[in-house]
């Protein structure tokens, strides 16, 4: 199995795994340096960047010796920050449930889509057209990012127990396909503990090694706290796969993060 990485989606894992401890904004040479190590060629790199820049992710910036380069946005910052909590924060099960319940004008549809596609993003489940659910330990992100979004004033939140009438797995099972996301957490295996049992039988790899299976692991991985939002563990399936890709990923953050640092900045 092989697996795709969108230039634009290593730039963003570069900046969360290595980006914020550069000294000072990243020049646009070491980018692509860097991502030439992880398969990504020069014209995609520069592409891939300009077009985060026209988001608003990157801002252009000098680097110390004045040549072109790139640091991230305020929201970029709070994005990764959000995202740190998901990657790289213990597993949270929450006990009670956030609702997010909204009603948005037809004229206004564009607004609509935004909001299912972010809370989507967020990793809430659908009850119902107007009605999302997601694990309570959620509320702080999803607070930010409505406000960010100014979709605010079309949301209620609230939060609470699940009191019936379905017992809560059957309901669970409804709300989010879950056997999609297993399907997800098994991919990520299949693609990633090949590597792991490598480095359990081999050397520890240089830096350059490293720091290409982090930045791939990470892009792979990142997504997945997301899609799985830290559902109670007693209300999924008993051969679940989610705990094994979580101890697979932390494994390979512990033994190539901090070697594939020495290959950041030289």
């Amino acid at each position: 199995m092989v697996e795709q990485h969108p230039p634009r989606s290593l730039i963003v894992t570069f900046y969360g795994a290595y980006g914020r401890a550069f000294r000072g904004p990243v020049p646009v040479s070491a980018l692509v340096r860097l991502l030439g190590a992880a398969g990504v060629d020069a014209p995609s790199a520069r592409s891939s960047v300009s077009r985060l820049k026209r988001r608003g992710f990157l801002l252009p910036a000098r680097a110390g010796d004045g040549s072109a380069a790139y640091e991230l946005s305020e929201e970029a910052h709070e994005l990764l920050e959000d995202g740190d909590r998901r990657i790289y924060g213990a597993p949270r099960r929450s006990e009670e449930w956030l609702l997010a319940v909204f009603s948005v004008p037809e004229q206004e549809r564009a607004k609509r889509h935004l909001l299912r596609s972010r809370l989507a993003r967020l990793g809430f489940g659908s009850v119902s057209p107007g009605v999302w659910i997601a694990p309570a330990h959620l509320h702080g992100e999803t607070l930010r990012t409505l406000d960010r979004l100014r979709l605010t004033p079309y949301v209620e939140l609230f939060r609470g127990v699940h009191l019936g009438f379905a017992p809560t797995a059957e309901s669970v099972a409804r709300w989010w396909d879950l056997a999609a996301l297993a399907k997800q957490h098994e991919e990520f295996l299949d693609l990633h503990e090949p590597a792991l049992r490598a480095l359990h039988a081999g050397p520890a790899p240089d830096p350059e090694a490293a720091y290409r299976g982090y930045l791939l692991a990470l892009d792979s991985w990142r997504r997945l706290p997301y899609a799985d939002p830290g559902l109670p563990r007693d209300l999924l399936p008993a051969d679940w796969p989610g705990d094994r890709s979580a101890a697979v990923f932390a494994e390979l953050h512990d033994r190539l993060r901090d070697i594939g640092a020495g290959f950041v900045e030289p």
